[in-house]
């Protein structure tokens, strides 16, 4: 193990295991010519008999992988190699079928407001201490405020003066979502899928950053604008850091981890904690899950060449000086003094490797670490929502912001002051707020017809029971688990006694598939399929119910062993590394 981390700890040394062609230099564009177009109806039927025939061994022999519904054997098909075509297609043409992802019904009951802001001069320190001097206060970054409706309501000054408005339930905090998309594609609005069940079950505001996108914008580019943003809401804002949780997902999850060690390494106020779904840590690719889970996961492999290759474009000709660097490949940093963190990933994934790494390397250096792999999952699986560990993913954010991080992290959170209030109500609260209706349908009414329109709805409240402290957080992990007991009142009151608990999956499994809210956001790829993996889960449940393993582990790590690379065992080491560790190890289904 210790010979294993040593790879990643030497910034500016290129890992003997790195799957990079550090000799790729940036292309001038996209070229098409007239002799190729036969490539795009070949393409399109190779991929069109690859789809009929895994739909076919789908049914006939099973699944890739055991829990797999139709829905995932699908996707995965559809993206299975596309790299290795990616001659076809210019950036512009990536992005589009990128946004394919906007048709999928978003889920019900939030209120999003886009914002737009003027960068100002911050007088950075450091790395983006040039980036800050190039600042005018001209230049502009978008991003959207995404509120569930329960929280909006209670947010409201009517609610607050006639209910029992609780400060410690959630609504004090502050989430600043940095998307994914390689660097180079998505958006706020694209990752709506994550940013909205992400407010509902947290009760967390939620803002979602547009930062500049690769190649127009190269390293450090990206991360100085997630600096502007987290700085615009402690500063312009006034949200006390330590009611900040910074969350993201693969290239966004790295630029999360990027911010926190550029807070750290400047003298800045850390954030109280972070989520990082599926982080891109390594742009050297050097794990062997880029080859072990390349067959299942649903981001190809980057192709031989520099056209759309990810690591190219966001660095450009600077390749060399930064494809190890802390802050755009952090898992060759420093993790000592960082918050607190939530790592989810799925054990199908390419980058499944140097998530445990990560999470193994943050443990070593004291950081309070909860890693969750989720069993048969692909990278940022929060996103789809007929997959169970969807759901169950969520549950456990919720329970990591609300009743662990307020007792590991070093500062409490603090009830947010009037001024605070105001900021954050003038931002969120004008005529361009919308609302994402009850069946994924958003408006835009302006802020008096969405007052109106609020008054008049029944919002969803189904998914709270969901969220009750009689179901655990989470069946797919094991932690300290600090649970919610009912006072008097029927309201939840403080956690008080650490406690690790297994639900009963069959309640979980019941409480998804009844979700109304849940049920409305099949995705469009489920027209393929006779009945969701919910709904399978369901009606198969008293014949094939799973059993559950729980271990346990100290909370403090030890020496660890050594193993060898790059042929290393990833689930015999994550077993035996994390009986080490203060991570918890993987409860798998048996």
């Amino acid at each position: 193990m210790v010979t294993l981390l040593r790879e990643f700890d030497s910034p500016g040394v290129f890992p003997a295991s790195a799957r990079l062609d550090r000799s790729l230099k940036t292309t001038n564009g996209f070229t098409m010519k007239v002799w190729d177009a036969w490539r795009y109806p070949a393409f399109a039927f190779n991929k069109a008999s690859s789809l009929a025939l895994d739909v076919i061994s789908h049914h006939v022999w099973g699944p890739r992988r055991k829990s797999w519904g139709i829905e995932m054997t699908i996707l995965s098909s559809l993206m299975r190699d596309v790299s290795r075509h990616s001659a076809l297609a210019d950036i512009a043409m990536v992005r589009k079928a990128m946004g394919i992802g906007g048709l999928v019904p978003l889920p019900s009951d939030a209120l999003v407001t886009p914002v737009t802001f003027r960068v100002r001069k911050r007088n950075l320190r450091g790395m983006l201490e040039t980036c800050d001097a190039m600042e005018d206060d001209k230049r502009e970054l978008s991003g959207e405020w995404i509120i569930g409706k329960r929280l909006w309501q209670s947010l409201q000054s009517d609610y607050k003066l006639k209910n029992d408005y609780d400060p410690r339930k959630g609504q004090s905090r502050v989430i600043l979502y940095i998307h994914g998309g390689a660097y180079y594609s998505s958006s706020a609005a694209a990752q709506r899928m994550l940013t909205i069940p992400l407010s509902k079950y947290t009760n967390a505001r939620v803002f979602a950053i547009d930062y500049r996108l690769a190649p127009e914008t190269i390293f450090p580019g990206q991360l100085h604008d997630v600096v502007s943003t987290y700085f615009r809401l402690t500063d312009d804002l006034r949200v006390p850091p330590e009611n900040l949780v910074v969350a993201g997902d693969s290239a966004g999850g790295a630029l999360g981890l990027a911010l926190l060690l550029y807070l750290r390494d400047n003298g800045y106020t850390l954030p109280g904690g972070a989520m990082l779904f599926s982080p891109w840590v390594d742009l050297t690719l050097s794990c062997k899950s880029w080859d072990t889970n390349a067959a299942y996961d649903i981001i190809p492999t980057p192709g031989p060449t520099a056209h759309l290759h990810p690591v190219i474009m966001y660095l450009g000709d600077a390749l060399e000086q930064y494809i190890t660097h802390p802050y755009a490949s952090p898992l060759f940093g420093k993790f000592d003094g960082l918050p607190p963190m939530l790592i989810q990933c799925g054990d199908a994934e390419v980058l499944h490797d140097e998530i445990v790494l990560l999470s193994h390397k943050a443990s070593l250096a004291g950081v309070q670490v909860q890693l969750e792999t989720y069993e048969d999952a692909v990278h940022v699986f929060q996103a789809f929502p007929f997959l169970d560990v969807a759901t169950t993913a969520f549950i456990s954010c919720r329970e990591f912001v609300r009743h662990k991080l307020p007792h590991i992290q070093r500062h409490s959170p603090q009830v947010l002051d009037n001024d605070t209030e105001i900021c954050l109500e003038n931002d969120t609260d004008n005529d361009n707020v919308r609302v994402v209706r009850g069946d994924g349908v958003e408006t835009n009414s302006g802020w008096q017809e969405v007052q109106e329109q609020m008054a008049q709805e029944d919002i969803d409240t189904s998914y709270e029971a969901q969220l009750s402290s009689t179901v655990s957080p989470s069946w797919s992990r094991a932690w300290l688990d600090l649970e919610p007991t009912p006072n008097s009142s029927g309201s939840e009151a403080e956690p008080t006694t650490p406690c690790v608990t297994v639900a009963d999956p069959s309640r979980v499994l019941r409480h998804a598939a009844s979700t109304p809210a849940l049920r409305r956001m099949q995705s469009a790829l489920s027209v393929f399929s006779e009945r969701s993996v919910a709904s399978q889960y369901l009606e198969d449940w008293p014949t094939h119910r799973k059993k559950f393993t729980l271990s346990h582990t100290p909370t403090r790590p030890s020496s660890p062993s050594e193993s060898s690379h790059p042929n290393i065992n990833i689930p015999a080491f994550a077993t035996s590394w994390a009986a080490m560790t203060s991570v918890a190890p993987t409860t798998r289904l048996v």
